[in-house]
């Protein structure tokens, strides 16, 4: 019920529509019961050929009435017809076509109407939704796949949009046509329609009992769905690994046998909502039979007319079909409920982190950022708001230095870090080098508060990161990652992503000065040029001095440089260094790198050995003072015979001999 009172929510911004659609579906369940009626006067009084000169000019609708209220009421069809109508054939004809037209007219608004109100509140509940998801926690994004949330977002989202769309039209239409026709037979029929009311607990419980499956086993069909969307999408977006390792074939083994699963979960579904019209045509039949039979005597010596006798019927079997329909109605109200329920999970999914109400906002970066004995680890860690501009880059890359799996808390055993104590001054260049897993990515992480810290704090200009307004916070640092994260939009776009409204003199300048200005002007459609899904139409090189652009137009005064150029050839990177020596240019810069190349002339280096900072100096000073640094310089600047000579064929003695 709760759920159901949520979804209804949504429709507070559509109650005039939503009130005169039900108006007007009420107005079509009571002129399709009127049209019943006026069965009665065409046997009685039309077909009948020994009619009276009353009987003709009052053409009674009615019949029976009086036994029950003690008062025939009839009505006149002469005085709703133009005067220049008089035969009986004229006038029922002539209702009959008004009372049809009208019906039709007042179906088409109904069901506009009944439409815009059930596509408004779907809008707005795809937009809350997405917007929730934006507003998540990045441990929200290692939880579920991919594919799970895009089936939530699409498939979960289309259920309920067709339960509150088409098929509400339908039911209420079908609802009024209902009570409306149980009027009519009660009118009819008098005591004999009241032995209608023994089946109502019959097919209550037998459409509740269906629903309920139709939900439990609608649920694992959309599971299953989201498994094949989430296998797509991996295998598109990693196409060219597939390949390259010739895995097509297991890919396709992969597909199809999601695919069975989806189809046996599809088979078990329509097993369930298959029950409902069988079953609902036996119990109807039984009930019109019995009906019949139990009510002969009484048609027999209460003096029905034919006509009278002949709407009863007809009303009967028009009462039947609501009744039919209500089943598949409620099997696709209760798929919908199977799908808001998961809707709503995700939508009420607590933020690990929340931002302190009152929170500080910054207003620039002036004096230092300080981490005071910070420790970390992953599945014990509250996850910040997701909302910063550069944010879906690092995202991306949680810890790559640290090769962690997409799922950290489900996968492996969590990264640490542990008393971790390091002060960066405003100006400096601060570089982090280490083996694979030491943290080195993961603490830089921690300085936008994509993670809180699970012990210690980190402080900057003074103030505890967890009393700073996330986005302000945010607003003070830019990132330029491994993989270069770009939109399937525009160069221009790209670069002033985050900055929409800014002039193109400054995207002109961003990419002069991150040396992007000349290749794009080369380009068809230069700065509008599209670029394609993840950049995919530039090259590696170009790709990241586009990113560049976009994080010098942010102008942020702090910079995390994670790994930003160990994914190119030498000739890229040979063209990045100048731009990111321009973007480094009187900024505080964190350098995350493995190449000790790219951080020599870093104003400190930070050495970092299983989640621990170890070391930090010049590099003449680490050169003296650091065992892990010296070995760090010896690999790949020393001779590297030795470790890959004792490597086994075919396997990498240490990543940082790639470098």
């Amino acid at each position: 019920m709760k759920r159901i009172l949520r979804l209804l929510g949504y429709l507070r911004h559509f109650i005039p529509h939503t009130l005169a659609a039900v108006l007007l579906m009420a107005m079509v369940g009571l002129l399709e019961a009127f049209r019943l009626l006026l069965i009665k006067p065409i046997f009685d009084n039309v077909l009948h050929p020994g009619a009276t000169q009353a009987q003709q000019q009052a053409l009674p609708l009615l019949g029976g009435f009086n036994a029950r209220f003690g008062s025939r009421i009839q009505l006149d069809l002469h005085a709703l017809v133009p005067p220049f109508l008089h035969n009986e054939w004229d006038v029922v004809a002539f209702t009959l076509v008004a009372a049809t037209l009208l019906k039709s007219l007042c179906d088409y608004f109904g069901t506009y109407l009944v439409n815009y109100a059930g596509f408004g509140m779907i809008t707005a509940l795809r937009d809350d939704l997405y917007e929730s998801m934006l507003r998540r926690s990045i441990s929200f994004f290692q939880r579920h796949s991919t594919g799970t949330l895009l089936s939530t977002l699409i498939n979960d989202i289309e259920r309920v949009q067709f339960a509150m769309s088409s098929v509400l039209s339908d039911f209420l239409q079908q609802l009024f046509t209902l009570i409306f026709t149980l009027c009519v037979v009660i009118m009819l029929g008098g005591k004999l329609a009241w032995l209608l009311l023994i089946f109502v607990p019959v097919v209550a419980l037998s459409v509740r009992r269906i629903g309920r499956n139709v939900r439990t086993t609608t649920r694992g069909g959309q599971d299953k769905l989201a498994e094949i969307q989430n296998i797509l999408h991996e295998t598109i977006t990693g196409n060219r690994i597939v390949k390259a390792f010739n895995m097509e074939r297991w890919e396709l083994g992969r597909f199809r046998e999601a695919a069975r699963r989806l189809f046996r979960a599809n088979l078990r579904s329509v097993r369930a909502q298959a029950l409902s019209s069988p079953l609902m045509d036996a119990i109807g039949a039984v009930a019109i039979a019995l009906l019949l039979l139990v009510g002969r005597g009484q048609i027999q010596h209460t003096g029905m007319t034919t006509g009278q006798f002949f709407a009863f019927l007809v009303a009967l079997f028009k009462l039947y079909d609501p009744v039919r329909k209500f089943a598949l109605y409620y099997n696709n109200f209760q798929q919908a409920l199977g799908a808001s329920s998961e809707i709503f999970r995700f939508m009420d999914d607590q933020d690990e982190l929340p931002e302190r109400p009152g929170a500080l906002r910054l207003k620039g970066f002036r004096h230092a950022i300080q981490l005071e004995d910070v420790g970390f680890q992953y599945d014990q860690a509250p996850a910040a708001d997701h909302v910063a501009v550069e944010a879906p880059a690092a995202v991306a890359d949680l810890d790559r230095s640290d090769e962690a799996s997409p799922d950290v808390d489900r996968l492996r055993a969590p990264a640490t870090l542990a008393s971790i104590n390091l002060t960066i001054h405003e100006g400096e260049v601060i570089a982090l080098v280490g083996p694979s897993g030491a943290g080195k990515s993961t603490l830089a992480n921690l300085i936008p508060r994509f993670f809180d810290v699970t012990s210690g704090r980190i402080l900057i200009d003074g103030h505890d990161l967890r009393d700073v307004a996330l986005r302000s916070l945010r607003e003070q640092i830019g990132t330029v990652t491994q993989e270069t994260i770009l939109f399937n939009d525009t160069i221009r776009n790209n670069i002033a992503y985050g900055l929409p409204d800014v002039p193109m003199a400054r995207v002109r300048e961003a990419a002069r000065c991150a040396l992007a200005h000349d290749f794009i002007e080369r380009l068809p459609d230069g700065y509008n040029t599209h670029i394609g899904e993840k950049g995919f139409r530039l090259s590696g090189g170009e790709r990241q001095r586009i990113a560049i652009a976009r994080a010098l137009l942010k102008d942020a005064p702090i910079l995390i440089l994670d790994e930003a150029t160990s994914s190119l050839d030498a000739e890229s990177e040979s063209l990045v260094q100048p731009a990111l020596g321009n973007l480094m240019s009187g900024r505080t810069v964190i350098v995350i790198a493995h190449r000790l190349s790219t951080v020599r002339r870093a104003t400190r280096i930070g050495v970092m050995e299983a989640g621990r900072l170890t070391a930090i100096g010049t590099h003449e000073e680490l050169m003296h003072q650091s065992a892990t640094y010296q070995r760090l310089h010896e690999l790949q600047f020393g001779d590297l015979a030795a470790p890959l000579a004792s490597a086994p064929a075919g396997s990498i003695a240490n990543e940082e001999t790639r470098a």
